[in-house]
């Protein structure tokens, strides 16, 4: 099975009392590029989550988004710092009676003062605090290679149909090339006719023409090679698997015989079929870009 370098994954659990949202899309790219973007509190799992990702995909720009809520908010104390706060209350009710300022002193005010409030916050587990957050992950993943493998399955049927229809091509190809030359020796015997009026025709010589041009339009090595090709592109979608990149070479293979074929063929009919060739190919050069 081959699978798209595009897709999208969404996860949403909540683990532990915390609420874990986890996205996950990428686009083509030649070699794999993951970022990952998590809460500051996760940041420790950074790599963690890269090297689940290199698991599941092979090439690829895939952008990982993590983010945390109910991050144990209520497990955290808040408290008064009071000897902070008296002092600071002291100090103020002494600037009042000594400098006659307004006497403005509040809550809102103190409250906004530094070290007037502590927060004792739990230690964090943060090995278990990964492998919830990596559960997630991993949910996300599967959702994301299930949407990346049936679109891979769409290409793979869009290559294959293709590929019959460059067989098809290359069968019309083969058989107006042999017409080509039949037509070649007629042309040839005519003109020969037509200059020497009534002198015999050396029959050896016409041969012997024909078997030259023949030599110069055949194509039967190329269209072999092309054949051979597809078989070869077909066994490739068959095995599966990262094979975007082969198959990138082997398209460059392609339009190496297409383009020889087509230097070939002398005739307009088949230069126009060796055309609709290189048009196919080309399609399945742009579906290509987005095998992994």
């Amino acid at each position: 099975m081959i699978k798209s370098m595009t897709g999208y994954g969404r996860a949403v659990e909540t683990v532990n009392g915390r609420e874990f949202t986890v996205e996950i899309r990428s686009v083509n790219n030649r070699y794999l590029d993951c970022s990952v973007r998590l809460p500051r509190m996760l940041s420790f799992a950074e790599d963690a989550v890269k090297q689940a990702v290199k698991q599941s995909v092979s090439r690829g720009k895939v952008d990982v988004f993590i983010s945390l809520h109910s991050e144990g908010a209520s497990e955290v104390q808040v408290s008064l710092n009071e000897g902070v706060v008296e002092g600071y209350i002291a100090a103020m009710r002494q600037m009042v009676e000594r400098y006659g300022v307004i006497d403005d002193i509040s809550a809102a005010k103190i409250a906004r003062l530094p070290e007037v409030f502590l927060l004792d916050k739990p230690q964090l587990d943060e090995e278990q605090l990964q492998a919830d957050m990596m559960g997630v992950v991993n949910a996300a993943l599967e959702a994301y290679n299930a949407m990346r493998a049936t679109e891979g399955a769409a290409l793979d049927k869009d290559l294959r149909s293709r590929g019959e229809t460059i067989l098809a091509l290359v069968a019309q190809v083969e058989a107006g090339n042999g017409q080509t030359v039949i037509d070649y020796r007629t042309r040839l015997e005519n003109k020969l006719k037509e200059v020497l009026a009534n002198t015999n025709i050396d029959e050896s010589r016409i041969l012997t023409e024909a078997a030259i041009f023949a030599d110069k339009v055949a194509v039967d090595e190329e269209t072999v090679r092309l054949r051979s090709h597809l078989e070869q592109m077909n066994a490739m979608l068959t095995a599966g698997g990262a094979i975007g990149r082969k198959l990138d070479f082997l398209l460059q293979e392609m339009n190496r015989e297409a383009n020889t074929i087509g230097s070939k063929c002398t005739d307009v009919r088949l230069a126009r079929i060796v055309v609709d060739i290189k048009a196919e190919l080309e399609k399945i050069r742009e579906q290509t870009q987005n095998i992994e």
